[in-house]
């Protein structure tokens, strides 16, 4: 276990560099309304059966495929009420069952045993069996469909059994406890896609006619012309965690957030996939607009190039401490990213299984963080200037960051907190692709600000970022060479029990927290807004933000607004 140079090594995260100030998730509302009184409140009326609820999605339609939804959102959000998967997981990232009923893991942690619910039935009435989870991981590991390759090469290394019609084994060449991660994917029907090459998937028209075994069945397109505005679904009578109380669901799609509150604005939605910065304000004065806010599954922070000689003085820790108290983050999220984020605390969400709840929150301090740097025997250059130096060698060092507005400012302003300590910071702003191939795989930056993106990874799994296996040709970009950190990523990457992943995590954080070879600054937050006549939702943290429909089957409707009126085309076809 010393190198880790396992064939699972390279999966999990890819790095996100944000430049999508437009996808930016509105701020945590100190002063939101509460949602509507649930069951069990004596205010509350019993939940029922009937009724539609119409939500506005902002973008447009592509495939229906749970294979091919990765890249469109919209599409991945209507898939979540569509299809079902082997497990799910609640909100502090534990796998639930799902249409696995019951699953053992061998003490080596390489072979997995899943029981599926015998009750489980496909949207046109046929059982749903191994048979159909076979065929969906084959269609996985094709070359012909635009699978990750990633996933693809895993699925390609990993051994089916099928056992009989409702049990079978998944046997991987070696131990790697985040696997329960990738069987999240939605299940296709074996009859309906079988007699379909994987080559004519993309363009199938099933993608648009979809039969899958959640909670909500197809119904129609909803079109104008020849333009699909949106899609229909009704509750599925035989769904094996019971039928929705809401009879229909109806997604309508938007160009804009602004275009999407207008619709609810008019009556025509009752909910809004996600209220963006830009509609903030003007959502705030709907009265009866109920708003849900969570943590997002995304970090920005600060990288140090560890091994950069050139900026040796990042290898010591004292500095890496005093640069982090120099930072006024609260400002940044009130002034920059106008409240819609929270301050982080380390590698691992907050909320999580994973998370250390007694980590110390690193506070704003400069002048604690100049005393610092004195006792580090960094001083002002006797001819004057802002500069610390030590042995003749100036705390000096470039920052490359996303060239869009958003974070630019942040660049700036985390210039100007370290100009406050003596600290002299370049900037150079880069695209996304640049400051990737050019700066962060090469390792021939100095500091850089950076988002990372671990949607859809509900386990934590920091190994790719910090391992000392991945400082070269992997993604531990800032060269972190901890030994003892790594073994603790080593064993809680092979170790099956979660109370002894969780000690091993625990450990982990306390030593990034005192090494901070990174600084992580934030945790961006996502709002959802629905109509207050709609109940029973309940939304935690998030690995996706169709994760808001994790119990939709329990949703219901206080009082039932009448369905805007849709158009129905066969004939319409959606834009690839």
């Amino acid at each position: 276990m010393t190198n880790q140079r396992s064939f699972f090594h390279r999966f999990r995260w890819q790095l996100l560099l944000a430049l999508m100030a437009a996808i930016a998730v509105a701020f945590l509302l100190l002063g939101q309304k509460a949602p509507t009184a649930e069951p069990g409140n004596p205010i509350a009326p019993a939940p029922k059966h009937g009724g539609v609820y119409t939500e506005a999605l902002i973008g447009t339609v592509s495939r229906l495929n749970p294979l091919l939804d990765s890249g469109n959102q919209p599409d991945h959000d209507v898939d979540r009420l569509l299809y079902c998967s082997l497990i799910q997981f609640d909100a502090v990232g534990l796998p639930q069952a799902a249409l696995a009923e019951s699953w053992g893991i061998s003490q080596d942690g390489t072979t997995y045993n899943f029981a599926l619910r015998t009750n489980a039935r496909w949207h046109d009435g046929k059982p749903v069996t191994v048979d159909d989870v076979i065929f969906t991981i084959e269609m996985l590991r094709s070359d012909a469909l635009p699978t990750p390759p990633d996933i693809r090469a895993l699925w390609q290394a990993v051994e089916v059994k099928k056992f009989d019609d409702h049990t079978l084994q998944i046997k991987l060449p070696e131990a790697f406890a985040p696997f329960l991660d990738y069987l999240t994917f939605g299940i296709l029907p074996k009859h309906i896609w079988e007699s379909i090459p994987p080559e004519q998937m993309v363009n199938a028209p099933q993608n648009l006619t979809p039969v899958g075994c959640g909670p909500y069945q197809f119904d129609h397109l909803v079109t104008e012309g020849n333009e699909i505005k949106g899609v229909a679904l009704r509750a599925f009578q035989n769904y094996y965690e019971g039928r929705p109380f809401i009879d229909r669901v109806v997604f309508r799609y938007y160009p804009t957030a602004a275009d999407a509150l207008q619709a609810y604005h008019d009556g025509e939605v009752s909910g809004i996939q996600r209220i963006s910065p830009d509609i903030l304000q003007a959502a705030l004065r709907e009265p009866d607009l109920n708003f849900y806010t969570t943590r997002l599954p995304r970090m920005t922070l600060i990288l140090f190039n560890l091994g950069n000689d050139e900026v040796a003085f990042l290898q010591d820790k004292t500095v890496r401490q005093a640069l982090y108290m120099g930072l006024n983050r609260r400002w940044m999220i009130d002034r920059i990213l106008d409240g819609q984020a929270f301050e982080a605390t380390g590698p691992i969400f907050p909320g999580t299984w994973a998370y250390y709840d007694e980590l110390t929150p690193t506070a704003y301090d400069p002048e604690k963080a100049i005393a610092m740097l004195k006792a580090a025997e960094y001083t002002i250059p006797a001819g004057g200037g802002e500069v610390r130096e030590k042995d003749g060698e100036p705390l000096a060092f470039t920052l490359v960051h996303p060239n869009d507005p958003q974070h630019t400012a942040l660049a700036q302003a985390i210039r100007e907190d370290w100009a406050a300590l003596g600290v002299k910071v370049t900037l150079k702003a880069v695209s996304y692709e640049k400051l990737l191939s050019d700066y962060l795989e090469p390792r021939t930056y100095e500091a850089a600000l950076v988002d990372l993106d671990l949607t859809r990874s509900p386990d934590p799994d920091p190994y790719p970022f910090w391992h000392q296996s991945q400082a070269t040709g992997g993604q531990n970009y800032s060269m972190w060479n901890n030994r003892r950190a790594s073994e603790y990523l080593e064993q809680a990457r092979i170790t099956p029990d979660i109370a002894k992943r969780q000690k091993l995590y625990y450990r982990f954080q306390l030593l990034f927290e005192k090494e901070l070879p990174a600084l992580p600054l934030f945790y961006p937050v996502y709002t959802y807004a629905v109509d207050g006549q709609v109940g029973g939702i309940r939304l935690g943290p998030v690995f996706d933000i169709s994760d808001r429909f994790h119990n939709v089957n329990k949703w219901y409707l206080v009082a039932q607004p009448n369905p805007a009126p849709v158009i129905v085309n066969p004939t319409a076809t959606a834009t690839p």
